[in-house]
């Protein structure tokens, strides 16, 4: 039923003890700045499933209590509770074997959340449901008025797979056709291996999209993309979604996870390069997505991604700060100042 809260494969519970809500009733959240909505969706894996398991896992996966506060050290911002209003609207309901009702569900609740001002930040599931979530904001913000960066270790521009459009390689693909995200303002990070082919290629291209390979970024260092990245992506656009994909990162840091790639980014350079979108940024959407607990070691995969969530809210609760008193960070600033 539309608007209901909970979870769908776990206990019941909200990220880290943020206070709950319910998506289709803004009274819920009308004094939140980020609202967290789970999509536990895994029909549109190709490979390894699961990750209808990670909204449950990325939740809990933190050794501190889950009292809805953690302080950042580097950010000097709590980005769930003080510098930042975060509340929980659970699990969206989402079926595998019905992935086209389950899309719509899900930009639909999407799509509540942004029309109020407030951030979405969806918790996945395999990637299909990034095609929802950007779209759901760009019906608030307007068609083309978004643009997407995107760190993976795939494209997901694939056309038709298993005689289905709706999957987790094709997300980015029905995003551009459908007019939702213009692919010259589509920026891809650390794509990488044997997928996809010439002729995806080729239609990737007459998009416009920008896609940054790991070959690309070993060279040129990933500070330099990220900042040619950012011009791109604030270039006649009123906001940015992001999206994380947790396969972008090598599978010795992110093993727990549906098409595991080797040769990717460190856990600590996608927390960084999370923390520079974030707070760098005008970002109106996040999802993190493909993690697959069943495929875990010691909640490794998890534990980077509950942190990836971390690292963008207070990103977000730094920008907003900063923002109001005309100050900006210096990540290179000594911890000690206190400031």
């Amino acid at each position: 039923m539309p608007g209901r809260y909970g979870s769908q494969f776990g206990p019941d519970i909200t990220f880290l003890g943020v206070p709950r809500c319910t998506w289709s009733d803004p009274s819920t959240y009308e004094d939140a700045d980020v609202v967290i909505i789970g999509a536990p969706f895994d029909g549109g894996t190709s490979h390894r499933p699961g990750t209808r398991f990670g909204p449950q896992y990325i939740r809990q996966s933190c050794y501190m209590p889950h009292d809805g506060s953690r302080p950042s050290l580097a950010l000097r911002v709590d980005g769930l509770r003080g510098d930042l209003t975060v509340r929980d609207a659970g699990d969206v309901e989402m079926y595998s074997g019905d992935a086209e009702r389950s899309v719509r569900t899900l930009q639909e609740a999407v799509y509540a959340v942004a029309r109020t001002g407030t951030i979405p930040l969806i918790l996945g599931g395999d990637h299909t449901i990034a095609w929802p979530d950007a779209a759901g904001v760009a019906d608030h913000l307007g068609a083309g008025r978004v643009s997407m960066v995107h760190f993976d270790a795939h494209a997901d521009t694939g056309d038709v797979n298993l005689g289905s459009l709706v999957g987790h390689g094709q997300p980015m693909r029905r995003l551009i056709e459908s007019g939702a995200v213009r692919g010259d303002r589509f920026l891809q990070l650390g794509l990488r291996g044997y997928w996809p082919g010439p002729e995806t290629l080729e239609w990737m291209a007459a998009q416009g999209m920008r896609s940054y390979e790991m070959s690309e970024i070993v060279a040129r260092g990933l500070d330099e993309c990220l900042t040619e990245a950012f011009e791109i992506a604030t270039d006649a656009c009123d906001g940015v979604f992001l999206s994380v994909d947790i396969d972008v990162c090598d599978p010795g840091h992110a093993p727990g996870t549906g098409t595991p790639e080797p040769g990717g980014l460190t856990g600590r350079e996608l927390l960084d390069a999370v923390r520079r979108v974030t707070y760098e940024l005008p970002v109106v959407g996040v999802d993190v997505v493909e993690v697959s607990p069943p495929y875990d070691n010691a909640d490794i995969t998890s534990a980077l991604a509950n942190r990836v969530v971390l690292e963008a809210l207070s990103g977000i609760a730094r920008r907003r700060r900063d923002g109001r008193d005309g100050t900006r960070w210096d990540p290179r600033r000594p911890l000690l100042d206190g400031r």
